[in-house]
């Protein structure tokens, strides 16, 4: 007795210390009650480390712990329910680096006052595992679309049709939580809840379950959970301007504009908190910022809709097939890590940032204009392929479609990224003159040296993130290798079977045998092949059949030259990476001028 008297007691304390230090947090200062429930809900996430275990991972835990084959409705007592949670907590910890483990039995002991006091107000000592299930994919780490799909196999019949009675259960149990930090009044469930998401559908499909919560805006009640993940994306977002009202140099998280007052621009903290001051009123109509357009930004954004990370003109999520789906109980359906060829990790290094023996230059424009004329013939003979492929014999126009088809999107893919590549590659050249011109020592810009060096910390803290798009683009260059290789599979299998027709052997010449086979474009000595890189060594990490393909003196044939295509975007690649690091270089080299001179001045001065 007088130990489960102490349990309880501990158990007091913990419960009261969760909100005891949410309410030191001052949230209530906040205005409007979306920012301050989602502040509210953000700030218990990251207490209980709920932030560090993704969604994926959740859902393996409850597969892992049997969840997966209970009904919604059954309960589970308390002690199971820390068992779950003690799981889950031990996993992460082993998932994370030893200097970043966290305090498990605190962890577990917060998380599950929480929830106890959250799910069962009436001290009944169990849960529903829907419950249980909606809190901890809602507030654990992860994409909200990820979430929202969990969520949905969850509410969805066999066919893949939400059934509109377990919304309105997953409404209920989901809207628990803005009640658990005293936010009921704005957040709280209604009768009308279901139909105020979804006024006039009647059948909803994942599709049109992701456009309708996650629009903007979403649905009232759940308009705090994509503010939530929204504040989780720009806690360290850095805006190089001054505040409007608290005079602040700098902000991080949001920034918002004034529509009507030139130039008035308040930090989150300001905005929330209602302040205004001069011509401006909260009443003027405030638009939302997530990041600060800057010359790296700018780059930054052309790298990525290079890569085709940020698409223009598509839904805010991807579009799932519209069939049935089982419930999203395992880990099967997620996308592992494809491991990166040998051949590259010369310019993974150059990307992470270690030493190489060669000097970066920037590619002339002339060796690009050569590499466009280049892919350019390659498509000329192409479509003179197609057009000789028509006096082949039935048999083999399958054949010639395919392999022609294939060409030409292996040709295509190539040209996009030669031209992306050129585009960043001025870009980096305009951005480096306006930078030496920038850093011209003149009395004006001395004067100016915060807002300078405010750039100059920006353009460090871009760093990391353009080395994660590279190493997005090593990847691609990766999946056109394999095309590649499936290329040379198609060129290898019509070799067999002229060979089998003539009689002769796979190797011989085929310009004596049937009139329709495919003309094979001669050796071209672009500008952008070197002499120290071999067929062979560009190929190190794909399949046997390109290294077969390659294996018997000089090529003859197509696949040599969009080997040197291949090749040369690689080098391309690889000089993009060495200018973002020299650019990186003469910002710091400015900086510590900068810093230099002011110590000079204060000598002199004293």
């Amino acid at each position: 007795m007088i130990e489960e008297g102490s349990k309880r007691g501990k158990a007091m304390v913990e419960k009261r210390q969760l909100f005891m230090e949410m309410r030191a947090q001052n949230f209530d200062v906040i205005r409007l009650s979306t920012y301050r429930t989602a502040c509210k809900l953000r700030f218990v996430q990251k207490r209980c480390n709920l932030h560090l275990v993704d969604v994926w991972n959740m859902i393996e835990a409850f597969r892992d712990s049997g969840l997966n084959t209970l009904d919604h409705n059954a309960e589970i007592n308390v002690s199971r329910l820390e068992t779950i949670l003690s799981s889950i907590y031990y996993q992460l910890n082993k998932r994370l680096p030893t200097t970043h483990q966290i305090n498990v039995e605190q962890s577990i002991g917060l998380l599950l006052n929480f929830m106890v006091a959250t799910y069962d107000s009436e001290g009944h000592g169990k849960l529903t595992v829907f419950s249980m299930k909606s809190m901890l994919a809602t507030m654990c780490g992860g994409k909200i679309v990820d979430k929202l799909r969990y969520i949905f196999s969850q509410i969805s019949d066999s066919n893949g049709v939400m059934a509109f009675a377990k919304f309105d259960q997953f409404l209920r149990e989901v809207l628990k939580l803005p009640t658990a930090v005293f936010e009921g009044p704005s957040f709280g469930y209604t009768e009308h809840s279901v139909r105020t998401c979804f006024p006039q559908q009647k059948k909803i499909l994942l599709n049109t379950f992701l456009d309708i919560l996650m629009a903007d805006p979403p649905p009232q009640c759940l308009v705090w959970l994509p503010l939530m993940h929204r504040l989780a994306n720009v806690e360290n977002v850095f805006h190089p301007v001054e505040c409007s009202y608290c005079r602040s140099e700098s902000m991080m998280g949001f920034r918002y504009r004034c529509q009507q007052c030139h130039g008035y621009q308040l930090c989150q903290s300001c905005f929330w908190r209602g302040h205004a001051n001069g011509p401006h009123s909260n009443q003027h109509q405030m638009k939302e910022h997530s990041s600060w357009k800057s010359p790296a930004k700018k780059l930054s954004h052309a790298i990525s809709k290079s890569l085709g990370c940020v698409p223009i003109g598509e839904p805010p999520h991807p579009m799932f097939p519209e069939q049935s789906e089982k419930p999203q109980d395992t880990m099967a359906h997620t996308v592992q890590q494809k491991p990166v060829a040998n051949n590259m990790n010369n310019t993974m290094l150059m990307s992470s940032g270690a030493p190489t023996p060669t000097k970066s230059v920037l590619e002339s424009p002339s060796r690009l204009d050569e590499e466009h004329r280049l892919i350019a013939r390659y498509a000329a003979r192409l479509a003179a392929e197609a057009g000789n492929s028509t006096q082949c014999p039935p048999t083999d126009l399958s054949f010639n479609f395919d392999a022609n088809k294939q060409q030409r999107q292996l040709i295509a893919e190539l040209e996009n990224k030669n031209r992306s590549l050129r585009e960043i590659l001025q870009e980096i050249q305009r951005l480096r003159l306006e930078h030496e011109q920038a850093s011209q020592p003149t009395p004006e810009k001395a004067q100016q040296n915060p807002t300078l060096l405010a750039e100059l910390r920006l353009l460090r803290h871009r760093k990391d993130e353009l080395e994660r798009r590279m190493s997005a683009l090593q990847e691609s260059r990766r999946e056109l290798m394999v095309q590649l290789e499936g290329l040379m599979r198609l060129l290898k299998d019509e070799e067999q079977k002229q060979a089998a027709q003539t009689g002769g052997s796979p190797h011989s010449s085929p310009s004596h045998g049937a009139g329709c086979s495919m003309p094979m474009p001669i050796r071209s000595t672009s500008a952008g092949s070197t002499p120290t890189h071999t067929p062979q060594d560009c190929l190190a990490g794909v399949g046997g059949d390109v290294l077969e393909a390659f294996a018997h003196g000089v090529p003859r044939n197509l696949r040599n030259d969009l080997l040197v295509a291949a090749d040369s975007i690689t080098n391309t690649m690889s000089s993009l990476v060495k200018e973002l690091h020299s650019v990186d270089d003469a910002a710091e080299e400015e900086d510590n001028n900068m810093r230099n001179g002011g110590l000079r001045d204060r000598a002199e001065a004293e």
